[in-house]
């Protein structure tokens, strides 16, 4: 339970000590007097924003300090995991406020952060406010309650946990198939480029050289070949001229057969003679060596196209016969990898299809419970709300089938008829302010057992309801409070008096500055505000009389 809060310099309550009771806790005060000032700091230390606005004019910080005993091991666990100790049953929870906007939060002294402030607070409060109740018009949160209702939480959990799983994976999918388009144009050119370089069959990384070599070799023999055959046909002639012995055997016959009437030819034939000695020496040492100069033009012809062949490949994939090598091994890594990841694509569909079956499944025996907990559900409200001075109601839960979603198969809305011959309808259509508080306090007692938060408080749910209503509510209220404590900030008399305890939430003004009090009510200070509340600033005996008899009732 909320055992105190102490609050400094909170807008307008300079300081304030709050014992509370572990039962029924009612404030009240005229409007404008504080009330929510009070909602505020209990919110502040349950880790929600605040700014410097909130702290008291001319002071430097605000401080909200609230001590709650008899914690359960639930708190105790998280208290744990965020490394504080937590020995005895007891905890303190501390905010303050600098009036520069800095804002520290501890808990049992140890400085936290604000949403461990909020993870502790959950576990310890529940606040409903008189806004609360426009839930109810927003259907989407029905389900909420619903599940809540039929303690369905943690399964629901495990099933958003394999819903948000099969999301990933069909993300995934997506993603693969997308990545898949893109691959197998990849794939194709990989593979014409691996045909490509793997049919010119490339030996080593140093065949060009060697290739080179031999055409080089060949090349140049086959050209002094014909240089030599060129020489030789000039010396011999061909099938169409003479060649130069012949020339020079047909001047030496010229010569010898003068040189008898001319002696001076004589030495210059027997020269000539020399001449077509050598030339005819001459001639025969190139036939000899033409014929060592002798290739297979075959061999030739492929080494030239090899030679060709392996230009081609560098050029393109090059510059070296190594960088082709290596370009291969690279583009056929790549190339396996890509067509494996087709594999990785029919695993995940594979998985994907597991979890649908397993959501689905999950998600039908949600279904099933849930339509279970509703007939359950619907008649413990009706029940309620019978008591809360609307006995001809009647409550039913509309389940919308459709796909799957983080939620489950369906959509639930909440019908009400208030009146006999009445269709049930939407409850945002037809049910009024003060019928959507009790409605909403219906909801609260009849979860009230299904989770293990101590502290409940209503922060002005009596909107809308007066009379026979507003003292069922008051009823209700206090029975609630046998098993959680409840703070209840209220307008009504009738809630009032059931109070196991009773403040006094009080505004005044003194030199100039306006200071909010929290005062403890004894029973005749009880009857005072009571009988202010049903009959304003003029109080008779008869208002005292009627506030008397209402706390004498409401014990």
């Amino acid at each position: 339970m909320l055992k105190e809060l102490y609050i400094e310099n909170l807008v307008v309550i300079e300081k304030a000590t709050i014992d509370f009771s572990n039962g029924f806790n009612v404030f009240t005060g005229e409007t404008g007097a504080g009330k929510s000032i009070l909602i505020n700091g209990i919110n502040a230390i349950l880790g929600q924003r605040v700014s410097k606005d909130v702290v008291r004019t001319g002071a430097d910080k605000a401080l909200i300090n609230a001590l709650f005993d008899d914690i359960g091991d639930d708190v105790k666990k998280v208290l744990s995991d965020i490394g504080i100790d937590s020995d005895d049953d007891s905890l303190v929870l501390e905010r303050e406020i600098t009036s520069q906007g800095k804002s520290i939060a501890r808990i049992n002294g140890r400085a936290v952060s604000a949403s461990s402030l909020r993870e502790i607070g959950s576990l310890l409060v529940d606040i409903h406010g008189q806004h609360d109740s426009i839930i109810l018009l927003d259907n989407s949160k029905h389900l909420e309650i619903l599940d809540s209702y039929g303690g369905l939480e943690e399964e629901l959990s495990e099933y958003k946990k394999l819903f948000r799983e099969l999301q990933s994976t069909s993300r995934k999918i997506k993603e693969l198939s997308t990545q898949n388009q893109q691959r197998s144009i990849r794939i194709d050119y990989l593979k014409d480029v691996i045909d490509e370089i793997s049919a010119v069959k490339i030996e080593s990384e140093n065949e060009d050289e060697e290739i080179e070599k031999e055409f080089n070799l060949a090349d140049n023999a086959v050209s002094l070949l014909n240089s030599l055959r060129s020489s030789d046909e000039l010396l011999s002639g061909n099938d169409t001229s003479d060649g130069a012995i012949s020339s020079l055997e047909v001047v030496n016959d010229i010569l010898e057969s003068n040189s008898d009437s001319f002696s001076d030819l004589e030495p210059l034939a027997s020269r000539l003679s020399s001449v077509i000695i050598e030339a005819t020496d001459i001639r025969d040492e190139l036939l000899r060596l033409s014929s060592k100069l002798e290739i297979d033009p075959n061999r030739f012809a492929l080494v030239s196209e090899r030679r060709d062949t392996l230009i081609k490949i560098k050029k393109k994939y090059g510059p070296t016969l190594k960088d082709v090598l290596d370009k291969l091994d690279e583009f056929e890594n790549e190339y396996d990898e890509l067509v494996g990841s087709y594999e990785e694509l029919d695993k995940v569909t594979e998985n994907r299809n597991n979890l649908l079956k397993e959501v689905s499944k999950k998600a039908k025996e949600l279904s099933l419970k849930r339509q279970a907990a509703a007939e359950s559900f619907t008649e413990s409200v009706i029940n309620e709300l019978r008591f809360l001075n609307m006995e001809k109601v009647r409550i039913g839960v509309d389940f919308k089938k459709g796909n799957l979603t983080s939620t489950g198969l369906e959509k639930v809305e909440f019908l009400i008829s208030v009146n006999p011959g009445e269709d049930l309808k939407p409850i945002s259509k037809i049910a009024s302010g003060g019928e959507l508080s009790r409605i909403m306090l219906a909801l609260k007692c009849v979860t009230a057992n299904k989770d293990n938060i101590p502290v409940v408080i209503f922060d002005e749910i009596d909107t809308g309801v007066s009379g026979k209503a507003a003292q069922r509510i008051g009823k209700k209220l206090k029975e609630l409070s046998s098993t959680r404590q409840v703070l209840c900030v209220t307008h009504l008399s009738q809630i009032a008096a059931f109070a196991d305890k009773h403040f006094l939430i009080e505004k005044k003004m003194s030199d100039d500055k306006t200071t909010t009090s929290v005062i403890p009510l004894d029973f005749e200070q009880r009857k005072q505000e009571i009988a202010r509340i049903m009959s304003g600033e003029k109080i008779t005996d008869s208002t005292l009389k009627s506030a008397e008899d209402l706390l004498n009732c409401s014990k």
